[in-house]
């Protein structure tokens, strides 16, 4: 029975816990994600504790935050000038796009709003934060590319 690894396709269900228990993410009770080892679809600290699982195991693991979203890095957190926001009245716990500089859109969350300066957080929300995955593997296959 074929291991996941490089070179293979795998179909799996999940669910993402904090390390306080709580629930993040999950689709255990819809149909399994597709994707192909290494296509960089997934985080790499969650793919490389799938390697060796097979078709029908199940396994709950832990990624700590730098091998998942990383740690939460000050320097992330921005000042921008009131006036930027246009009609936008921006609220602290509000999420909004901004564009990077090559016109990409970055979310970041309003932290705190001044008359002259808002401050955004640019982190991950998840980022600097342990994190506890299940999965149940349903089948694991040769990457159509090799």
């Amino acid at each position: 029975m074929l291991e996941i690894g490089p070179g293979t396709r795998v179909k799996l269900n999940f669910e993402l816990r904090l390390r306080s228990g709580e629930l993040v993410d999950s689709n255990l009770q819809r149909d399994p994600v597709d994707f192909e080892v290494g296509d960089s679809s997934l985080l790499f600290g969650f793919e490389k504790r799938l390697f060796g699982l097979k078709a029908g195991d199940s396994q709950v693991f832990d990624v700590p935050a730098a091998e998942g979203f990383g740690e939460h890095n000050p320097d992330n957190i921005q000042r921008i000038a009131a006036d930027q926001f246009g009609e936008v009245e921006p609220q602290p716990g509000m999420i909004l796009g901004f564009s990077d500089p090559a016109q990409g859109e970055v979310p970041g969350v309003i932290l705190e709003v001044g008359e002259q300066y808002v401050e955004v957080d640019f982190n991950h929300p998840l980022a600097g934060r342990d994190l506890q995955f299940e999965v149940r593997i349903h089948a694991v296959e040769p990457a159509a590319s090799h």
